[in-house]
């Protein structure tokens, strides 16, 4: 398949009729709302909860579910619907069930109340990533009230017009790693998520450059490297202060690892900065061109020129490998001298820097004296991935965007952060970032993620259900070959 053929033929969405889409859009709201209110927080999860009402919503939309709880409280769930069976391997629907934390004293609507209020959908996870598993279920339900609408039932029988098995996997704790969701599927159950194609979170949703709309597309993320830093020191009095506090050894180590590494681009980043550049006026190109130059100093003064500052940070973090000391703890009473601190920094390594590396690069920016007082203590780690852009998959997304927004234009992007695509990875599924939102040039996207007064335009929603429906269809009704 081709962009052009794709585009050149009737969507999907355009052979359901106007109120079928207006009382898909209702759910769709209210769907997403629900999920909010469920505090799926992590820690400590209790993705179970999330996981119950994902299979209810299944169930009553006559889809069987499965429900795993391999850790207390850490519930995934899964369903599949049926094709004929002609078109190849199945098309994997992604998403996790977990949210990070959420003081509500910071926020201006309660983050788990899912107030609709400004043409928005306010709440924990209204982006990170609930719209998605909304989106994806109301797929699924549309297909299943297809099936029942020509006299088959969508527990057994084939989808009308489907060639491919459509999937779907909704997973716990991928705020921390996903080792107890789609890492524990990805080793006991890798039939929950090996298919011949994934759609993920944190792609597909509409930025602005420069006066243009760009779609980035995620195709590859960076790994991860969680290490615990411990740093000896001497216990004493605080009323005689003395240079081997634990703390003050501490506060060097964060000084030395916090500033940034130089600047490497890979091969996923230039094809990033040479497809934006190539939609550019010839200024705007030149600026993106220096984005990617070897001198440092003007390359950030070209993203000041380009950018706002949540997005010249995505961007300087897709240049270089990362180092930030984030948690940081010490002393037991504000008159004893520690003797004792750690520090737990979050590394993300760009693909070709193994974590051996990075270990060597904190011990070089220690020095030796410092370093023969501190233990470095792998936690986590998760390999960088990328999946390819000669697909069939990835030339469907682009069409479809196209489709949907003839103005936009749809990108490869690498993502800074890490999704389950590390475990989809194991079992060797390519996935993509495709969660279509077309979001108003003032919504921060980047500044949502994790932070105070997340939030989805319900028009954004509205773009995004018939995109991903024309995705599923199309390539699912797709014969091999």
């Amino acid at each position: 398949m081709n962009p052009e053929s794709s585009s050149s033929s009737p969507a999907p969405s355009h052979a359901l009729d106007a109120s079928t889409w207006a009382h898909a859009h209702h759910d769709l709201l209210e769907t997403l709302r629900d999920l909010i209110r469920i505090r799926s927080v992590n820690p400590p999860g209790d993705e179970i909860l999330a996981a119950g009402y994902v299979a209810q919503f299944l169930a009553d939309a006559g889809i069987p579910a499965e429900i795993v709880e391999p850790f207390p409280g850490r519930g995934s769930v899964a369903a599949r619907l049926r094709g004929d069976g002609t078109g190849g391997e199945p098309l994997l629907l992604l998403s996790h069930l977990d949210v990070v934390p959420a003081p509500p004293d910071l926020w201006t609507h309660d983050p788990f109340a899912a107030d609709v209020a400004d043409g928005y959908v306010w709440g924990r996870g209204a982006l990170d990533m609930k719209a998605m598993v909304a989106m994806e279920l109301a797929v699924m339900r549309q297909l299943a009230n297809e099936a029942r609408a020509a006299g088959r039932d969508p527990a057994s029988d084939p989808i009308p017009g489907l060639t491919r098995d459509v999937m779907f996997a909704s997973t716990a704790g991928e705020e921390a790693g996903g080792v107890e969701g789609a890492g524990w599927i990805a080793e006991h159950r890798p039939e929950w998520l090996r298919a011949a194609g994934a759609l993920n979170e944190a792609g597909g949703v509409s930025i602005e450059v420069a006066g243009r709309r760009f779609y980035p597309i995620q195709v590859a993320e960076k790994g991860f490297v969680r290490y615990r830093i411990t740093v000896q020191g001497t216990w004493g009095h605080g009323s005689m202060p003395r240079e081997d506090n634990a703390a003050v050894r501490a506060a060097e180590v964060v000084r030395l690892i916090a500033p940034f590494e130089e600047p490497h681009v890979t091969p996923v980043v230039r094809r990033l900065l040479d497809a934006v550049a190539a939609e550019m006026p010839e200024e705007s190109a030149r600026l993106v061109r220096a984005v990617g130059g070897d001198n440092v100093r003007v390359s950030q003064a070209a993203l000041e020129k380009l950018c706002e500052p949540p997005l010249q940070r995505a961007v300087r973090a897709l240049l270089r490998d990362t180092m930030s000391p984030n948690m940081i703890h010490a002393g037991l009473k504000f008159n004893q001298i520690p003797g004792i601190a750690e520090i737990e920094v979050d590394v993300r390594n760009l693909p070709g820097t193994p974590e051996p590396e990075m270990r060597e690069r904190i011990r070089r920016r220690l020095g030796e004296e410092l370093w023969q007082h501190v233990t470095l203590e792998l936690l986590h780690y998760g390999e960088p991935v990328e999946a390819p852009i000669d697909t069939e998959l990835w030339h469907l997304l682009v069409a479809t965007i196209r489709a949907h927004d003839p103005d936009g234009i749809p990108i490869p992007v690498m993502a800074p952060f890490t999704t389950d695509a590390k475990h989809t990875a194991r079992v060797g599924t390519p996935t993509y970032g495709f969660s279509p939102l077309r979001l108003r040039p003032e919504d921060r996207f980047l500044d949502l993620f994790h932070g105070v007064d997340e939030r989805v335009s319900v028009e954004g929603l509205r773009f995004g259900l018939p995109v991903l429906y024309d995705v599923v269809r199309t390539y699912c009704g797709t014969r091999a070959g």
